[in-house]
């Protein structure tokens, strides 16, 4: 416990020395009565956002992009079908999430278990011929060829099947399998599989590409056995914004929700990028910032201002609602962007049933109080 308070003072104690410097920084801007000056605010929002933004993630980065292909397999409809709690998909559902890993990229897809009998057997000879008859493209041929390549020992695979490994040991194991490769000559592919047990799946990943890993496993939202497999979404979220891939990523949400539908998988709320609450916020001054930096016209701006991943990057776009911690500001936006009128009547209305809330107010309460 005093050390739980100790740590707690510091991070206070930081929070606030941060909090007095850019207080001392905008002083200037700033009369007697507390408000922005108009000719400050307009200087302000004129300074380039590298003046505004210090990202420490470029400061002596020990991840530097890898400078070679990174290939992607994703075992949503193998290894993510093992979950206990999850649905078997019919096969037109596979169907249209395999069209989705094609448009996203994914080198490699495992379709199944045909072992397993049945009528998930049946899906996976669906499948192969899903993707034998699509167009013959590079990715293509390397999908169909995948297993007789492992079979001929073309392809190695380190996996972490219980989830037990760190970023240091990811990096450690598949550093050493790939000098064992080297010795007999190299021209095999060295791919990684993780999962999520100590919730490392994706920084293991990125750990095992920079040990040497030509490829990594992962699932759609990560659901696998016991608490997951790696979540590929999240994993191609973080090495997109690494600047690691340049894949096109516009229907990565489509992909989620998709693999959720047919999975019969609820996205949680605070499921990073799409969730339903990764970039709503109802927060007064959070909301002001946002609703500032959308009125000056500037999208990456509204992105980044109060967000580590900018929405826009992934289809997606920040959503102001209205709640009991909100302001006026928040009211007048959530009309505006819907057509309303934001009198002042009915912002008032808005304003006071929501500082009587207990939560953010359904647009449906909202809708009434028109």
């Amino acid at each position: 416990m005093e050390y739980q308070t100790g740590e707690t003072s510091s991070l206070t104690f930081i929070c606030a020395v941060v909090v007095i410097i850019f207080r001392s920084e905008l002083k200037t801007r700033f009369d007697s009565t507390a408000r922005f000056r108009r000719v400050g605010l307009r200087r302000f929002f004129r300074v380039p956002i590298e003046e505004l933004v210090y990202d420490w993630n470029t400061i002596e980065p020990d991840f530097p992009p890898p400078g070679r292909h990174i290939g992607f397999d994703d075992e949503t409809l193998r290894d993510g079908l093992q979950s206990p709690s999850v649905s078997e998909p019919q096969v037109e559902e596979k169907i249209e999430l395999l069209h989705l890993m094609n448009a996203l990229a994914i080198d490699t897809a495992d379709i199944g278990l045909p072992g397993a009998g049945g009528t998930h057997a049946a899906g996976v000879e669906r499948l192969a011929r899903e993707i034998a008859e699509q167009k013959l493209s590079p990715d293509v041929i390397r999908a169909l060829y995948t297993v007789a390549i492992r079979c001929g020992a073309k392809a190695v695979c380190v996996c972490d099947t219980v989830g037990h490994s760190t970023p240091d040991g990811a990096r450690a194991v598949v550093r050493f399998v790939k000098s064992i490769i080297e010795e007999q000559g190299g021209n095999i592919r060295l791919d990684w599989h993780g999962h999520q047990d100590r919730g490392l799946g994706v920084i293991n990943s990125i750990a095992a590409i920079q040990g040497g890993a030509d490829q990594v496993h992962g699932s759609a939202l990560g659901i696998g056995e016991r608490v997951g497999n790696t979540p590929l979404d999240q994993l191609l979220v973080n090495l997109k914004l690494m600047e690691w891939i340049d894949n096109d990523l516009s229907r990565l949400g489509e992909y989620c929700q998709i693999a959720a539908r047919i999975c019969k998988w609820t996205i949680p709320y605070n499921y990073p990028v799409f969730g339903r609450d990764a970039f709503r916020t109802a927060t007064g001054v959070h909301a002001a910032a946002v609703i500032k930096s959308y009125k000056k016209g500037d999208q990456h701006l509204a992105d980044i201002i109060y967000s580590g991943v900018p929405a826009g990057a992934f289809g997606l776009e920040q959503v102001i609602e209205v709640g009991p911690m909100s302001g006026r500001s928040n009211v007048i936006y959530w009309l505006e962007k819907r057509g309303f009128e934001p009198n002042e009547e009915r912002v008032n209305r808005i304003f006071e049933r929501a500082k009587g809330a207990t939560c953010v107010l359904e647009e449906s309460e909202i809708m009434e109080l028109l």
